[in-house]
């Protein structure tokens, strides 16, 4: 049985010769019988027809066939593609034709869906970056205006205007680093400098670093019992991994609640990686926003998040820090619960 789906051209060429040759061999025994008529009937129709149809294959649906292969592809033909086009593409069935096409229909849908994306992506980074970068500057340009105006006589107010642009300053600088950070980030421009430590003595050491902040809002710091020991050597960059704990906690005791805990936690994953946990009891974040905290820009609360000075880029350069070290993080949370943000380490060897 000729399996249709597999045929090449040859074979489908000799299959329909054969067909006909037989059909007007045997027709040609009606006019005069004869073995010899017979022959040279069968002979002659089956090399004629199948050098016809092996032609029209070759030279005209399979040429069609090429034309497609290289619309898809939209490129000239290197050598190694000529000789696909002439040696393989003629042997592939029109249903293996077809396969290739389908397939590079759900590419290009797909690269056309990822390019809308991340369309839409830049023009929201645009628009939140605007947004971000007006704030500040029209409170300092309001601040000094009015200074300008006559204010800056006026001793009562004159020096509160000028700490309160002096804040807009500071919140506009800290925003620019931020960009830069995250930028040499993407770029892969950062360098990371890994070193073996002790993951607990740097949590303790951020603990401190923050612990007059956290103690504003009578928020505690603690180590979850039992992860005090035995300490847990990690292989990372040192001051990049403070920095991601420094955000965390931060972010921690910006939307923690007043008397509340924060909490961080170590886990031995596979003997190769660790887990660092930090949980807070605070206000939680709603389960809809949890997929794109990361992002740059992304807030759950603008109004909030903005009057507790933040650039909206903390979680985006954690991301990224982690992710250059090639480990990942998660987040898990609840409103009005508390939330936990964990990400691997590589563990240390001696």
């Amino acid at each position: 049985m000729i399996q249709a789906k597999n045929l090449s051209p040859q074979r489908l060429s000799a299959f329909t010769a054969l067909v006909l040759a037989a059909v007007i061999a045997a027709s040609s025994q009606f006019i005069r019988p004869s073995i010899l008529l017979f022959a040279i009937a069968f002979c002659g129709t089956f090399l004629l027809s199948y050098g016809l149809f092996l032609y029209t294959l070759q030279n005209f649906i399979y040429r069609k066939i090429k034309l497609i292969y290289k619309f898809i592809f939209q490129t000239k033909a290197t050598p190694q593609e000529d000789f696909f086009n002439k040696s393989i593409l003629p042997r592939k069935s029109i249903e293996e034709v077809n396969e290739d096409v389908e397939r590079w229909a759900i590419q290009s849908k797909d690269e056309i869906d990822n390019l809308r994306r991340n369309e839409q992506f830049r023009k929201e980074f645009l628009l939140n970056l605007a947004h971000e970068l007006k704030t500040p500057v029209f409170s300092i340009q309001g601040y000094v205006h009015t200074l300008l105006d006559g204010a800056i006589e006026d001793q009562q107010v004159n020096r509160l205007f000028l700490t309160n642009a002096s804040k807009g300053i500071d919140r506009l600088c800290n925003l620019i680093d931020d960009l830069d950070e995250i930028s040499k980030l993407e770029s892969g421009e950062l360098t990371i400098n890994k070193e073996i430590f002790v993951i607990q003595d740097l949590v303790r050491d951020v603990f401190d670093t923050l612990g007059l902040k956290a103690g504003l809002k009578q928020i505690r710091f603690s180590v979850k019992k039992g992860c005090e020991s035995p300490p847990l050597q990690v292989y990372a960059d040192k001051e990049k991994i403070r920095q991601v704990l420094i955000n965390l906690l931060d972010n921690s005791i910006k939307y923690g609640k007043a008397g509340g805990n924060t909490i961080a936690s170590f886990y031995v994953m596979d003997g190769q990686r660790i887990l660092v946990e930090i949980s807070d009891d605070g206000l939680g974040i709603a389960e809809e926003h949890l997929p794109r905290i990361f992002e740059r820009f992304y807030r759950t609360d603008r109004a909030r998040s903005r009057d507790e000075g933040g650039t909206g880029l903390g979680l985006a350069i954690v991301k990224h820090i982690v992710e250059a070290h090639g480990q990942t993080i998660n987040a898990r949370s609840k409103p009005e619960v508390g939330s936990t943000f964990g990400f691997t380490m590589e563990a240390g060897r001696d």
